[in-house]
């Protein structure tokens, strides 16, 4: 079994219903299991600013998927959960990005892991620190320390599972 590291994100609709539907779609692929799954947090558009904020969080899995078939797998959720993408970085019902797999360095063009905006972004680097600190990305450890100080446009609502649905 390979450990992967999925970000979630939503800024339509019901924000927090479409991230436990994509969390429960993941839980019940025969080949995923969702292990952990961070905080959820609130946070501000980036790169297309002009848009609702999201409802972010990072859950760890284990499967049996390559990379490739978890990322297959993570677009039929999305489409499932009614994401239409008309513009890139636009808005989404939910978006799920393979941020790390197995320590593995993928440069295709239709997946690049580790995710090439993962150590730029509060909204995902935070979430993953709080699960896997000490997990190595482009040869180097996750800096806890540098991600809990840079949380700007980032406010931590709570557990998934104890948040209101």
């Amino acid at each position: 079994m390979s450990t992967a590291y999925l970000g979630l994100g939503s800024n339509l609709g019901d924000r927090l219903h479409h991230l436990a539907g994509a969390v429960q779609a993941l839980n019940h692929e025969l080949r995923v299991r969702v292990e952990k799954a961070s905080s959820v947090y609130e946070t501000k558009p980036v790169d297309v600013i002009d848009q609702p904020d999201f409802l972010n969080l990072v859950v760890e899995v284990k499967t049996s998927l390559s990379a490739h078939d978890l990322l297959a797998c993570c677009l039929v959720i999305e489409a499932d959960l009614g994401r239409v993408r008309t513009k890139r970085w636009g808005p989404r019902t939910v978006d799920i990005d393979v941020l790390w797999f197995d320590g593995q360095v993928i440069n295709e063009p239709d997946l690049v892991v580790p995710h090439p905006r993962l150590l730029k972004r509060a909204f995902v680097l935070v979430p993953l620190a709080e699960l896997a600190p000490a997990l190595m990305v482009e040869g180097s450890r996750i800096d806890m320390r540098a991600a809990l100080m840079d949380q700007s446009g980032l406010s931590r609502i709570g557990l998934l599972e104890s948040l209101p649905q």
